[in-house]
């Protein structure tokens, strides 16, 4: 399984780092059935992260022939022009009425429908052999470019009216598995959405030996559409 993990200005570091790192030991742990890079829509450059200017470098572009894989993180951080690195005002400016860190999400995320980022996870999410994946905001990218209508997802708790209001099922839960879309949630999720991955494609035994090295249990039950319908508890 090769992976990419897409940056795009104004990421949050979390979402790409936890899963890049389980997906890359699972790499390791299985003699390189699981491969992973980070890329762009615009191909390789340096990306600004939404978090203290920390910089990922993209090396390569987005590329649906190679990908197994498409992992979309979600966004943090204050509100500039877009690449422009954010400073440590964000407090400060919160507490003089500016918006919220959800609300200030939101809009870098919405940036990412300028680029040319939704045309490809738009053929991502067409392509049978590709697996659309995202950690925290990124299911809101796939969400406000209209392509989860329909579908089961979930995202950060501060987003989840977002995606029932673009037309997705809305789930409670950390990771959703929706076939060939995996979300999830807050941005820790990052790490049990990578080893669930693992498990999936190449097994319990490569997913379980980097749970171990990682010192990280998994956490809730990966959803389904699957089985009969709970009655109120």
């Amino acid at each position: 399984m090769h992976a990419q993990i897409v940056l795009f200005d104004g990421f949050d570091p979390l979402d790409v780092i936890a899963p890049y790192e389980v997906l890359y030991a699972g790499g390791t742990a299985s003699d390189g059935a699981v491969t992973v890079e980070l890329v762009s829509a615009e191909g390789p450059r340096e990306v600004v992260s939404g978090t203290g200017g920390l910089t990922l470098r993209a090396t390569g572009a987005v590329d649906l022939e190679r990908a197994d894989l498409l992992l979309v993180p979600g966004a943090s951080g204050r509100v500039g022009e877009p690449r422009e690195v954010p400073d440590e005002e964000t407090a400060e400016e919160t507490a003089a009425g500016e918006p919220e860190r959800d609300e200030l999400s939101a809009v870098l995320l919405a940036r990412t429908l300028t680029t040319g980022l939704p045309t490809l996870l738009g053929r991502a999410m067409d392509d049978p052999g590709v697996t659309v994946a995202t950690v925290c905001g990124g299911s809101l990218v796939l969400a406000m470019a209209g392509l989860l209508k329909g579908r089961h997802a979930t995202t950060h708790h501060l987003g989840l009216d977002l995606l029932d209001a673009a037309g997705a099922h809305m789930v409670r839960a950390r990771v959703v598995d929706d076939g060939d879309l995996i979300t999830g949630a807050g941005v820790t999720s990052g790490l049990d959405l990578g080893l669930y991955l693992l498990e999936r494609e190449v097994g319990p035994r490569i997913a379980h030996a980097v749970e171990e090295l990682f010192a990280h249990e998994r956490r809730g039950t990966v959803w389904r559409a699957q089985g009969p319908t709970p009655a109120a508890l």
